[in-house]
C-alpha cells in the first residue's frame, strides 16, 4: 500500500555529500551552470540563521537542480517541497534524504501542511516552495503564486508566538530562475523545426523564416488538438484569434473534465488548480459512468460539438487532457513575437515536441546548455 506522504529524512551526511559533487554533476549530466550575483550571495549569507521561505519561479523541470545548487554555493541546507509524484523507488528516497517532502496536488494535503508550518517553527530553516505550483515551460513568464506558502508561513509564525513571548524574525524571498543559452542555438532550432515539420507532414513554404515556421507547426497543432474534442469548425479558425481559440479550448476541457468526474466548478480558481484537483480525481475516483451525468458545455458554439461529451467518456482523453491543460496552462500568441529570444523560441519548441512527440523530456532539454541566473530579494 502506497503511503499518503512522504516526510523529510534529512541526511546532512549525504547533502554535504551530494553538494561536494553537485556542482561538477550538474555541468556534465545537466548542462547547468548556476549564475548568482555577489550581492544576492551577500544577502543569502547574510540570512544563515534566520527563518527563510524562498519561493522560486519553475519554468523547468530542472529548477529544483538550480536551488540545490544554490544550497551548495551557500554551504547551507534546505528543505523542499516537491510533488508527490516524484517520491517513488530510489529517487524518492534519495530526495527525502536531501531534505524534500511530498504534497498531494489537487486537495488540501494535511500531512504535508503540517509538516510545512512544523519546519518553519524551527531556527533556522530554509524551505524551498514552488509557489506556481508546478511548471509554466516559459523561462519570462510567471504564473499566478498559489495562497498556501504564504498561509502556511502565518500559521507558522502564529505557533511560533503562542510558544513565545516574542515573534523571531522570518523572511520572505522571491527567488527568480531565469536561464540563458551561452551559445548559438540556431541549428538546434533548426533541428528541432525540422523534426515537428515532418512529424506533422508540414511543408514549409519556401523561404519562410524560422519564426513562420514555428507559427506553422502551432497552427497545426491547435487545430489538431482542437479536432481531438471535436471542437474544430473552420468558422472559428477564420473569425477567432489564436487567443481566443486557446481559452475558449482551454475553458471547455477543463469543465467537461471536472463534469465527467463529478468535480465542483470554481471558474475563478487558476486552470492549474483546477488541473490538479482533476487529476487527483481521475486518480483517486473509480469511474462509475452510471452515476456521473456529463452536462453539456456546448452549448451556442458554431460547430458541432455533440460529440465532445461522448470522447470525455475515454480515459485516454481524461489523462490527455491533465497533460495538455498543464503543458500549455501558461501560452499565449505574441509570447515569441514580442521579445524573439533563443529562450523563447527554445520554450516554445520544448512544449510543442511535448505535444506531438508525447514525451515529457524532449530531445532539446536533453541537448541544451542553459546558464541559470538566479537572484532574489527580502520584502
Amino acid at each position: 500500500m502506497k503511503a499518503n506522504f512522504h516526510p523529510p529524512q534529512l541526511n546532512l551526511f549525504l547533502v554535504r555529500l551530494v553538494q561536494l559533487i553537485a556542482r561538477p554533476t550538474a555541468r556534465f549530466l545537466y548542462k547547468i551552470e548556476l549564475c548568482l550575483s555577489p550581492d544576492d550571495l551577500a544577502l543569502l549569507n547574510s540570512l544563515k540563521g534566520e527563518r527563510v521561505l524562498l519561493l522560486p519561479n519553475h519554468p523547468t523541470f530542472d529548477d529544483p537542480i538550480a536551488m540545490f545548487l544554490l544550497s551548495a554555493q551557500l554551504g547551507q541546507t534546505f528543505y523542499y517541497l516537491a510533488a508527490y509524484e516524484q517520491f517513488n523507488g530510489f529517487l524518492g528516497f534519495l530526495l527525502r534524504q536531501l531534505g524534500a517532502y511530498s504534497i498531494r496536488r489537487g486537495l488540501a494535503d494535511r500531512n504535508s501542511i503540517a509538516q510545512t508550518v512544523e519546519l518553519l517553527t524551527q531556527d533556522g530553516c530554509k524551505l524551498v516552495i514552488f509557489s506556481e505550483g508546478g511548471c509554466s515551460f516559459q523561462n519570462d513568464t510567471v504564473m499566478p503564486f498559489r495562497e498556501g506558502a504564504i498561509q502556511m508561513a502565518f500559521q507558522a509564525m502564529k505557533k511560533v508566538l503562542k510558544q513565545s513571548e516574542s515573534l523571531p524574525d522570518f523572511y520572505v524571498v522571491p527567488a527568480s530562475i531565469k536561464y540563458r543559452y551561452p551559445q548559438d542555438m540556431s541549428a538546434t532550432i533548426e533541428k528541432a523545426l525540422r523534426r515537428l515539420e515532418r512529424s506533422l507532414k508540414i511543408d514549409p513554404t519556401p523561404n519562410a523564416d524560422t519564426y513562420e515556421r514555428l507559427r506553422a507547426i502551432a497552427a497545426r497543432v491547435l487545430v489538431e488538438i482542437e479536432g481531438d474534442y471535436g471542437l474544430y469548425h473552420p468558422q472559428i479558425e477564420r473569425e477567432s484569434s489564436w487567443n481566443e481559440r486557446i481559452a475558449r479550448l482551454r475553458e471547455l476541457v477543463v469543465q467537461g473534465c471536472e463534469q465527467r468526474l463529478g468535480i465542483p466548478s470554481v471558474p475563478d480558481d487558476p486552470v492549474r488548480e483546477r488541473t490538479y484537483r482533476i487529476e487527483y480525481a481521475f486518480k483517486t475516483k473509480k469511474d462509475d459512468t452510471t452515476s456521473q451525468e456529463i452536462i453539456a458545455v456546448s452549448e451556442g458554439l458554431p460547430n458541432d460539438t455533440q460529440n465532445f461529451e461522448e470522447l470525455l467518456k475515454q480515459d485516454e482523453l481524461i489523462e490527455k487532457s491533465i497533460i495538455r491543460l498543464l503543458n500549455f496552462d501558461a501560452i499565449y500568441d505574441g509570447y515569441v513575437a514580442e521579445n524573439p529570444t533563443k529562450e523563447r523560441f527554445l520554450d516554445t519548441l520544448t512544449r510543442l515536441e511535448r505535444e506531438v512527440f508525447d514525451i515529457d523530456r524532449p530531445q532539446i532539454s536533453h541537448r541544451l546548455s542553459p546558464a541559470i541566473c538566479l537572484s532574489q530579494a527580502v520584502p
